[in-house]
């Protein structure tokens, strides 16, 4: 029978993840992958290796987990709009993806992802559930509601919601993993943003 931990160890343990994903970031960024050290990570952390290992089994994992924790840092998190405005509401929620795309060393966190992933089988392998980042949730929530009440018109929210992202992405992230020097005004991934609402907007009312 497996014992419950304690309000206290608990909180310990969140301390320890805390730490931990906090101290990746700047060593996979600086090294890439295959050349960060967990021994260091853990050092950084004021953790030992062993309770590194028992956070996150692989490097994999910890690789993983600090790519969603990049998105998911507080006061990230986008206030729910009304679903019955719904041009607006995605106005809103737009601008709060390309604040998580234009986050600090995110454009550099997913070229590791793209460009090392072929040459290790255990990174390639993990499933990157980006969908658990709270504007991404915020959007889906939205998208039913929009739905539920009658202002929206539309099968699958996954597909919508991957067409508004996606209508973007292309413009204000992607082209930055290419071009190191790609980047937009402020007005010009506003506009970007309005166009994909007035898209999806036309699609689906």
């Amino acid at each position: 029978m497996t014992r419950k931990l304690s309000v206290y160890h608990r909180q310990i343990a969140a301390n320890n993840r805390a730490a931990i994903l906090a101290a990746a970031a700047r060593p996979f960024l600086e090294n890439g992958y295959d050349r960060t050290s967990l021994a260091e990570i853990a050092r950084q952390a004021g953790v030992s290796k062993a309770t590194l290992f028992k956070q996150f089994p692989t490097k994999a994992e910890l690789f993983e987990a600090t790519v969603l924790a990049a998105g998911s840092m507080p006061g990230t998190e986008p206030v729910a709009p009304d679903p019955d405005d719904f041009l607006g509401g995605l106005v809103i929620l737009g601008k709060a993806y390309v604040r998580l795309l234009d986050r600090s060393g995110m454009a550099d966190l997913m070229r590791i992802v793209i460009s090392e992933s072929p040459r290790f089988p255990e990174l390639r392998e993990r499933t990157f559930d980006f969908g658990t980042l709270p504007v991404l949730t915020a959007l889906k929530d939205f998208l039913i509601a929009a739905r539920d009440t009658g202002t929206a018109d539309f099968d699958d929210a996954e597909a919508i919601s991957a067409q508004f992202l996606g209508m973007i992405a292309t413009m204000v992230f992607w082209p930055r993993l290419v071009h190191g020097g790609w980047a937009l005004t402020d007005g010009e991934k506003e506009q970007v943003v309005d166009q994909a609402a007035l898209t999806i907007t036309a699609r689906c009312t």
